[in-house]
């Protein structure tokens, strides 16, 4: 990826030290991309969203890309990421 103008970002605190989320759902519909991340707790009946990120198609797939290359970057320095296959997870009707 080509290395742009760097951008002065500016984060408060809480922001700072992030949220853990182990889970993730994608949805999307012709406009928009959502991104809900969850935390589940082992036993737990059901998993708790702890943040929406909403998003066109075109940062959608910017994210993928620097995911992507991010991944690349990180087993190329400290080894391939194990991971078991992905169990289908359950789909949201709304924006389908």
């Amino acid at each position: 990826m080509e290395q742009k103008d760097s951008l002065p970002v500016d984060i408060d605190e809480a922001t700072a030290r992030g949220t853990y989320a182990n889970m993730a759902l994608i949805t999307h519909s012709d406009t928009e991309f959502l991104l809900d991340f969850l935390f589940l707790e082992p036993n737990a009946p059901k998993a708790k969203v702890l943040s929406r990120i909403i998003s066109s198609p075109a940062h959608a797939k910017r994210l993928l890309w620097a995911l992507k290359d991010n991944i690349e970057k990180y087993e190329a320095r400290f080894g391939a990421i194990t991971a078991p296959d992905a169990a289908p997870t359950p789909s949201s009707e709304r924006y389908q």
